[in-house]
């Protein structure tokens, strides 16, 4: 059978427009949505982990995608993208964009590394040390205040009520209650006073720190409970990151000239 011309130049422009047409999901007033642009987002929303690749995510995708470009494409027709606070908007957005990526970067190229989750590790359990102490505290504002309120107990007091005075807002209507806790979580003065008292026993004299003068009750010690480093180690590598990345932006900023 022998084809005419009009008829094979017809048979090879669809030929040639197939491919083409294939690489589109879609076209929204003539303007072609790429089938890249719904794997780049497919490859984002099951990089983050919010869903695995499926025909109905990329069918939801592809819906989403047109719905976008129907409201832009009437947000330019409104002359939405030049009015001066939508400008600021975008340009904000791409600082933050492009700031966000060259950190990202940076991270790769400088990884926090095992020797350093493990030295930083090492330091939080020496920090906490193997004790905890359970206490008590009143906080008051002079040292004849405090003072007074260790007669007090010593005379009977019960130093739960007595604690419905103390300065600190958190634990007094708790009977001043600290909790169980490590000394690293208090001021030295505190902390060596406490850690000084045995089972049950109170300060005999006020521990005046920077917050005021405090009467101490040791209700118990215990063995401290540090989280195996598998369990915190993703967080300590994440609280490094963020070291890392105020250095560098500190050393960016001490090479800026800024008037």
């Amino acid at each position: 059978m022998i084809v005419k011309p009009a008829r094979l130049l017809l048979a090879m422009t669809a030929m040639v427009a197939l491919p083409s047409f294939a690489q589109n999901v879609a076209t929204v007033n003539g303007k072609p949505i790429p089938a890249a642009k719904v794997d780049q987002v497919v490859k984002q929303v099951v990089a983050q982990g919010k869903a695995t690749d499926s025909p109905q995510l990329r069918e939801a995708i592809k819906k989403d995608l047109i719905g976008r470009e129907v409201l832009i494409q009437e947000a330019d027709k409104q002359g939405v993208g030049a009015r001066p606070d939508v400008k600021n908007a975008i340009d904000n957005a791409r600082q933050s964009i492009i700031i966000n990526a060259m950190l990202a970067d940076y991270i790769k190229k400088n990884p926090v590394k095992d020797a350093d989750i493990k030295a930083e590790y090492d330091k939080y359990k020496a920090q906490v040390g193997d004790k905890e102490y359970h206490a008590r505290h009143i906080l008051v504002g002079t040292e004849d205040e405090a003072k007074a309120i260790i007669a007090k107990l010593k005379g009977g007091a019960k130093f739960e009520d007595l604690a419905k005075q103390s300065k600190d807002p958190g634990s007094a209507a708790n009977g001043g209650d600290l909790d169980w806790a490590s000394p690293a979580s208090f001021v030295p003065e505190f902390s060596k006073a406490m850690t000084s008292l045995q089972k049950g026993q109170i300060t005999e004299t006020p521990v005046k720190t920077q917050y005021g003068y405090h009467v101490i009750k040791l209700e118990d010690v215990r063995a401290a409970k540090v989280p195996p480093m598998e369990e915190v180690k993703q967080q300590i590598a994440e609280s490094l990151q963020q070291r890392k990345l105020a250095t560098y932006r500190d050393e960016l900023m001490k090479k800026a000239k800024i008037q």
